[in-house]
């Protein structure tokens, strides 16, 4: 599923905020200098600093002090995803190549496993043709190949956007190799169908599964509807939904928010029932769903509603992510809330789930256009901390055209 399907509190005064903020702040960079200093810090505390570490030299640093240190081939692969992500996003690219590059020294190579993470992570910074490589190195390696390894291959091909790759892969290399595709393989030939625009073809594909007596999970399912709703093939979509349940495949909480995204775009009623429904079978709406049944909301200008099921997040057992953040300020926005707006951007400072610059252009708009500039500028002060350096340019733009650039920070606190 595409991560729209993967996943979605209250407010403190301004002084409290900023408090916050520089506390955070300090408390991150002190993490991140015991990451680099020290050899014991745990994998988990590592992950945790480069989820708000945006420097890619930085990121570098922390993965590197850690990555060393663990005897699981797969034990520090988030991490490691995280850092080329930060890396690939600042187009880093031969130093992603010297991080992944490095490893294949290491003896842990042999280990499919571990080598698979190598492949993912190519394919996480899009670089297809390192990860083909990397597969073709694998008798040279000394690593045993098959359907674990050759599923790496394929995701990677789907991260790098090469999905008309995917079926020549899977039509060529189990036979080469002498090993066949398992239920994971054909979850991301499907995958592949369904991002180039052809779910007909991935239903096609059903059927072999079934001939071949391979298991149709309720993932695969899942993304062959997201695929056909997002073609406007809302009816294939529910004779495919009816088909999933007389097979006995379970629908899990992903499946209903693939509904719950179609529906969302009609009355706010559809999607409450289809949020009973799963509660009716002893799923319990997530924050994405949550996310849905807002937008719905402020979408039809019922922006007390959008508000109260943001409230209420916390008290339904989620918690709010940038998708939540970015919706609500935007339509406030749309509203002329921006106070309200400005409230709710602190929250989302203070659990590191800033949206992106659209939406925070649209606030520092409003801000300005209500004369609002001690708020203002701490929220530029605030994003050029924690917004990646390649965005810096922008904010400056932005502070130019509203006039921001020569006002003194003192003129604001008076």
């Amino acid at each position: 599923m595409s991560s729209s399907l993967r996943h979605v509190r209250h407010l403190s005064n301004s002084a409290a905020a900023a408090t916050t903020t520089t506390t955070t702040t300090t408390t991150t960079a002190a993490a991140a200098a015991a990451a680099r200093s020290s050899s014991a810090i745990s994998i988990s505390r590592a992950k945790a600093i480069l989820r708000t570490e945006h420097d890619p030299d930085k990121a570098l640093e922390i993965y590197s002090s850690v990555s060393n240190h663990y005897t699981s081939p797969v034990s520090s692969r988030y991490a490691q995803d995280l850092t080329v992500k930060r890396l690939a996003k600042s187009r880093r690219f031969t130093d992603i190549e010297n991080l992944i590059e490095s490893h294949k020294k290491d003896p842990k190579i042999t280990q499919e496993p571990f080598l698979c993470t190598l492949i993912r992570s190519y394919g996480r910074a899009g670089m297809f043709d390192h990860a083909l490589k990397t597969f073709n190195q694998m008798d040279e390696l000394g690593t045993p190949r098959s359907a674990i390894s050759f599923n790496a291959l394929l995701s990677a091909c789907n991260q790098s956007k090469k999905f008309d790759q995917v079926p020549i892969f899977f039509s060529e290399i189990p036979e080469k190799y002498g090993f066949s595709p398992n239920k994971f393989s054909y979850g991301i030939l499907v995958k592949s169908y369904c991002e180039s625009g052809s779910p007909e073809k991935a239903i096609s594909m059903l059927k072999e599964m079934e001939e071949k007596g391979i298991e149709v999970t309720t993932i695969t399912f899942t993304t062959i509807l997201d695929a056909l709703y997002k073609k406007g093939k809302s009816d294939e979509a529910e004779r495919l939904w009816d088909e999933m349940m007389k097979k006995g495949c379970s629908p899990d909480v992903a499946a209903y928010n693939v509904r719950i995204m179609f529906a969302h775009g009609r009355k706010p009623e559809d999607v409450k029932a289809l949020m009973d429904e799963m509660s009716d079978l002893g799923l319990k709406p997530d924050t994405i769903s949550y996310n849905y049944m807002m937008t719905c909301y402020c979408k039809s200008g019922m922006m007390e509603e959008a508000k109260k099921v943001y409230e209420e997040l916390e008290g339904n057992g989620c918690n709010p992510n940038a998708a939540t953040f970015r919706t609500l300020i935007y339509h406030l926005c749309r509203n002329e809330e921006f106070e309200k707006g400005y409230k709710i951007f602190k929250e989302s400072v203070r659990l590191h789930k800033i949206p992106d610059f659209g939406t925070m252009r649209y606030l520092v708009e409003g801000l300005v256009k209500k004369k609002k500039l001690k708020e203002t500028k701490e929220l530029i002060r605030t994003v050029k901390k924690k917004f990646p350096a390649n965005f810096l340019n922008a904010w400056k733009k932005l502070e130019e055209e509203l006039g921001l650039a020569t006002i003194d920070d003192s003129a604001t606190t008076r």
